[in-house]
């Protein structure tokens, strides 16, 4: 099974820009995740993925902002929206789909924004419930969740590990806080699989970039697009991909193939 991610950041933009679909055609995943759509479904152009039977899609209340959306040839046994917590679930940030053998979860984690205005509550809310979210799940079933989660989680996950770690002088950039960063630790902590450094223990490749200072062309970046999957799912992990040359959006898609 092979399974795509890819925050788009506004799939109605994402689509008209050379190359996209016909990465998705090349590739023909199973299963496709995308984050930050910034559409609802009367807006977009469904056609283009006239393969994928089964189409998931959480828009959030604010037009124009966050949303994710599932596109799967697989049909799903049951499907649920969000995390039930009353902040976060209208920016439409998950998508927990269940299959025969697995729960697949679809997420964009909130970004604490440049002041850091929304760390404090990213950190003691989201994190937390998103994890129990996971390990609910976990009981009945091995769980992949992939997306968009805000963070880089180690020195060799951003370009200038330095410049935007958390000092005693400075609080850190947003994505590379130590409260962020911990959130990463509590999910492998908590026994998932970061199939990407499962594979690839200290490969440096990055997922996202600035739009600012030609970041991209001077390869100034952050991992901070995952897939993470059960303990029990490891050795069942066959590729993880960071398809960095792929553009169409400031984030490149990511892959895994899996036996399942």
């Amino acid at each position: 099974m092979k399974i795509i991610s890819w925050n788009v950041n506004g799939i109605r933009a994402w689509q008209e820009k050379e190359g996209t679909l016909s990465f998705i055609s090349q590739e023909s995943p199973d299963i496709l995740c995308f984050q930050e759509i910034k559409a609802r479904e009367e807006d977009m152009n469904l056609g283009l993925f006239a393969e994928y039977q089964h189409v998931v899609i959480n828009s959030a209340e604010k037009r124009g902002y966050s949303g994710t959306a599932v596109f799967s040839k697989i049909q799903p046994l049951s499907i649920a929206y969000g995390i039930k917590n009353s902040t976060y679930d209208t920016e439409g940030r998950v998508i927990t789909m269940e299959f025969e053998n697995f729960f697949l979860v679809n997420v964009y984690t909130p970004n604490s924004k440049p002041d850091l205005s929304r760390l404090d509550f990213r950190y003691d809310n989201w994190d937390r419930e998103f994890l129990k979210h996971l390990k609910k799940l976990e009981t009945k079933k091995p769980v992949i969740t992939c997306g968009d989660f805000n963070a880089a989680h180690t020195n060799i996950d951003i370009a200038r590990p330095d410049a935007n770690r958390t000092t005693s002088t400075k609080p850190g950039t947003a994505g590379f806080t130590d409260k962020e960063r911990e959130g990463v630790s509590n999910l492998i902590g908590a026994g998932f699989i970061d199939s990407y450094r499962a594979l690839f223990p200290e490969k440096i490749q990055y997922t996202w970039w600035s739009y600012r200072a030609f970041a991209r062309e001077r390869n100034v970046g952050w991992r901070i697009d995952y897939f993470f999957v059960s303990s029990s799912l490891k050795e069942k992990l066959q590729s993880a991909t960071i398809h960095d040359g792929i553009k169409g959006s400031d984030h490149c898609p990511i892959s895994i193939q899996i036996k399942i």
